[in-house]
């Protein structure tokens, strides 16, 4: 009898497909989940993502503790499952004054089911200088989601060009980094005028993270 080669079927293997089925199953039908949907574009592209969990309560505390409606209109980037879009809105800012910038379609999809009054661009960061906002003022603030370690310094140059050209003046970007050291490096920030100040550590998110604030360097002056 010849000897006929069957299939893996380790555990590992059938779980992993079953894994892959059940995610596009659950987007499919709306009943996913914030952990599996970010799970699913982490697996598709996790230089993108960057992380994969979404940020947790204490993380979208610390980096939106600033923010109040009197920076309204708010902008922010690389949205997510909308973790940091929601406490925004806590802090007592409407969702129609919400400008969100996310790239992933699965993750617009689900934040025009939450948010269905913000305005929602499914566009590269990094190309906001040559996009509308559709906000009726300039943003007073914005928040960054994205994983800045991964990106280029080309990448980051236009990201931070973009954004401060679509603020007002005086206004900052508040984003963090897992690493200990600012995602953005001085000279980066010198060439565009602007400072990197910590605003806060956050062990409790996993993984622990560091909060920064942006601003342009005439704000102190």
């Amino acid at each position: 009898m010849p000897f006929i080669k069957m299939p893996s079927r380790s555990p590992f293997a059938l779980w992993a497909k079953a894994a892959s089925v059940g995610i596009h199953h659950a987007i499919r039908s709306n009943t996913v989940s914030d952990s599996l949907l970010f799970l699913k574009s982490w697996r598709e592209n996790p230089a993108k993502v960057g992380a994969i969990l979404p940020s947790g309560p204490a993380l979208a505390a610390a980096i939106t503790r600033e923010i109040s409606s009197v920076h309204a209109p708010i902008l922010e980037l690389g949205c997510g499952t909308g973790v940091f879009t929601q406490k925004i809105i806590e802090r007592g800012v409407a969702s129609q004054e919400l400008v969100l910038v996310e790239l992933d379609p699965f993750f617009v999809s689900n934040l025009q089911t939450k948010f269905p009054q913000a305005q929602i661009l499914c566009v590269d960061a990094c190309r906001l200088n040559l996009v509308h906002t559709g906000a009726e003022h300039a943003p007073g603030a914005a928040v960054c989601g994205l994983p800045l370690r991964n990106m280029s310094v080309k990448q980051q140059y236009r990201l931070l060009q973009g954004v401060f050209r679509v603020l007002r003046k005086s206004s900052a970007l508040y984003l963090f980094s897992y690493g200990w050291r600012c995602p953005v490096s001085s000279d980066l920030l010198a060439r565009l005028g602007l400072q990197a100040e910590l605003q806060d550590t956050v062990l409790l998110n996993v993984p622990p993270a560091r909060v920064w604030k942006i601003e342009s360097l005439d704000n102190s002056a």
